[in-house]
């Protein structure tokens, strides 16, 4: 290369360096397969996105495949196509919910790219159990040997902004308030662990990975609604952006009332989605003694799958459905969302008799009387686990060269 050039692919490489980390987000979200394509989404000269990636190449971020093959019937000379790099950084992403906690390695794209077993076991004190979740996750970086750059944490409860305190976690007997973030990133420091540490809600956290990878994607305002092991959570996607109020409270959809006379609800009412519309509130509306063998959700998702013929679960999951329904229609109502997603349980009510609560919700809905708002399933296995590495991976997509070099 003459000195010349050199110096124009300083100049490129110079100019595109702001355009790093949007280059590498929309790689990351799968919007940008082909580097023409990354030069119309960024809006430079084609050296210039040339540049870009090269680049993020030689950060471990992204592959570029310099032999791209041409579409059957397409014309024109063949783009080099883009992913993000198999063998590259990841991040250790866990979970803790009533039934167990899970940690994880997941790479950009939202790839898992490895999983510890699942403990079925949570103590009462929120340190006893970050710590073990963090030394799974050490384990998986030792027998792996990847990079880590960064950790997120992803909880069912409200997770106060920026302090990071668990302000309502209800089905884990930890005490509210409990410093969830700061404690998650004093156990990642002491395994040796390296990069930023973070915590979330699980509906919020999940709701930000259907967004980027899964049921989600290309949503302007998203409502997710689901529930896991316990209770009901929602999340809002506002433009793009996880919305999570002035504080990080938002969306406490699980409180809505749809049963005035319903069950007893751990806020102080009654009928609370967050009662009368999880796996607990199934297997008793079926009849059911939960058993020790299997989580809630598991037992109910198998109910549900399986013997969906029987009288008494076909009315249990009705009767879900409808609850389930009057609360969406009322969100549904005030948000104005251009799409629904369900998790959970929920997901599995919607694939058993998707008919009778899109019903419900239209014939409560205004906007679903003048225009269907679609509802549909999330797609992700393990979307809490992977928006808990969204949170670690956001201060590489803001700014790739200052976070890795």
């Amino acid at each position: 290369m003459s000195k010349v050039e050199g110096t124009t692919s300083r100049t490129r490489l110079d100019r595109g360096r702001g355009a790093l980390g949007p280059a590498l987000e929309l790689v990351h979200t799968g919007r940008a397969p082909t580097r023409a394509v990354l030069t119309a989404e960024l809006g430079v000269t084609r050296a210039t996105a040339g540049a870009v990636a090269a680049e993020l190449e030689a950060l471990g971020l992204i592959s570029v495949d310099a032999r791209p093959g041409a579409a059957a019937g397409s014309q024109g000379r063949p783009s080099h196509r883009l992913d993000v790099a198999e063998d590259g950084p990841v991040v250790l992403a866990a979970q803790v919910h009533a039934d167990g906690f899970r940690a994880a390695l997941v790479g950009l794209g939202g790839r898992i790219v490895a999983t510890a077993p699942g403990c079925e076991t949570i103590d009462a004190d929120p340190a006893k159990v970050l710590g073990s979740v963090v030394e799974a996750g050490a384990d998986l970086l030792r027998d792996t040997g990847r990079r880590c750059v960064g950790a997120g944490l992803a909880v069912p409860s409200a997770v106060a902004e920026p302090e990071g305190l668990a302000l309502n976690p209800l089905h884990l007997a930890w005490p509210a308030g409990a410093a969830v973030q700061e404690i998650f990133a004093d156990r990642v420091r002491a395994a040796g662990i390296a990069g930023p540490a973070f915590a979330g809600n699980d509906v919020n956290l999940a709701a930000l990975a259907e967004h980027r990878h899964g049921a989600g994607r290309g949503a302007r305002d998203l409502l997710c609604v689901a529930t896991g092991h316990r209770g009901v959570g929602g999340a809002l996607v506002l433009d793009g952006r996880l919305h999570t109020g002035s504080s990080g409270l938002a969306l406490e959809v699980g409180h809505l009332t749809v049963n005035p006379e319903g069950r007893p609800c751990h806020c102080g009412s009654r009928g609370c989605l967050d009662v009368e519309a999880d796996p607990l509130a199934f297997l008793t509306a079926a009849g059911r003694d939960p058993g020790p063998e299997v989580s809630l959700l598991q037992q109910a998702n198998d109910l549900i799958r399986d013997h969906y013929t029987d009288p008494a679960i076909r009315t249990a999951a009705e009767t879900l459905i409808d609850r389930l329904g009057m609360g969406l229609a009322g969100l549904v109502n005030i948000l104005n969302p251009d799409r629904v997603i369900l998790g959970g349980l929920h997901r599995t009510l919607l694939d058993a008799d998707p008919d009778r609560l899109r019903a419900v919700v239209a014939d409560r809905s205004l906007w679903g009387r003048s225009g269907s708002v679609p509802i549909l399933a999330c797609t992700l296995d393990h979307n809490s686990l992977v928006g808990a590495a969204e949170l670690a991976w956001q201060p590489v997509l803001d700014d790739p060269l200052g976070s890795l070099t």
